[in-house]
């Protein structure tokens, strides 16, 4: 049996972890905040789960939008995220349900509204931006970035460039990614958003963080899959707000949380009996992205691996991703 001195040394050690690497981490940087008109310089790293051949985790969510919430005055209309089965190669009772919309005109548009929003999770260094952040930065300088698909095709398309030789994750010959923010139609544009020109390698400061934290392992930081009284909430959800209904907090607040009602739209927890798990608010979604972020409870980052290896993989990650993108 543990002594006093060893369960206090233990949760002592267990809290210091959390708050490096935790929950409330603030690990998500929004750079869609930053200004029009500037380029936030990042560096991606590899995802802490040596058997993703991508360094990124894609995310499937579908948003259902409510008239408001159920017994309250004066309530605006709100949203509820819910992950999509597809997520995880399995049957999506709402995309069933909304696949054949698309066959009739009419309905297009309804199904284009509770159609799957693509996005992808990313981790890396920010190395330069002109973006003031509000809240607390946290001490692990290893940020996660939510990419939306403009971004993404242009991460994805250069790694289809022949000429480049390495992973541009590589700690010694990786490139640098610069998010450039400008405004097109009134919204907010990344189309030019490019790889740097040059190889650059981990400074000293950004190789100790890999050393002293780790990598995330990003599908950490997807929603749980849900089970099967799961799916009958979110059917249930799915068809009262295609009819217009106000969210019912009494009856899905368990599993689900409306954004502005202490909850930012995403999945609360997914044992049946769960009591609402509350949450900190993630910031709002950059415009250009299929979905709103959210974040989930953070667990603590997988062992960082070695340069060597990450070398060593290089040419044969390389080698999936564009064999699967041809």
């Amino acid at each position: 049996m543990a002594t006093l001195a060893e369960i206090r040394a233990k949760l002592q050690a267990s809290s210091q972890q959390n708050s490096n690497q935790g929950g409330g981490d603030n690990a998500i940087y929004p750079h869609w905040n930053a200004p029009e008109g500037s380029t936030t310089t990042v560096r991606f790293l590899p995802d802490g789960n040596p058997n993703n051949t991508f360094f990124w985790q894609e995310r499937n969510l579908i948003k259902l939008p409510f008239a408001g919430i159920k017994g309250e005055t004066n309530s605006k209309p709100t949203f509820v995220q819910v992950p999509c089965m597809e997520m995880w190669g399995e049957t999506c009772p709402i995309l069933t349900e909304v696949r054949p919309w698309f066959k009739d005109k009419s309905l297009e548009e309804m199904g284009r509204k509770y159609w799957k929003k693509k996005s992808y999770l990313f981790q890396g260094f920010v190395t330069d931006s002109k973006l003031q952040e509000d809240g607390k930065i946290p001490e692990n300088p290893i940020r996660r970035f939510i990419i939306g698909s403009q971004i993404f095709n242009i991460v994805k398309n250069a790694l289809m460039d022949s000429e480049i030789e390495e992973l541009p994750t590589d700690y010694v010959r990786g490139l640098d990614f610069k998010i450039a923010k400008t405004a097109k139609g009134g919204y907010a544009d990344y189309s030019t958003s490019t790889w740097a020109r040059r190889e650059r390698a981990l400074s000293e400061a950004e190789n100790a963080a890999v050393a002293q934290y780790g990598l995330f392992n990003l599908s950490d930081f997807l929603p749980k899959k849900p089970g099967e009284v799961e799916l009958k909430v979110m059917k249930e959800m799915f068809e009262a707000s295609v009819d217009g209904e106000a969210f019912d907090m009494e009856r899905w607040g368990q599993y689900f949380k409306p954004a502005g009602a202490g909850g930012s739209g995403q999945t609360t927890g997914s044992a049946p009996t769960a009591s609402p798990v509350s949450r900190p608010a993630p910031v709002a979604a950059p415009i250009d992205d299929d979905d709103v972020p959210f974040e989930s409870a953070a667990p603590a980052p997988s062992a960082p691996s070695s340069s060597g290896d990450a070398g060593s993989r290089a040419a044969d990650i390389l080698a999936k991703i564009r064999s699967r993108q041809q």
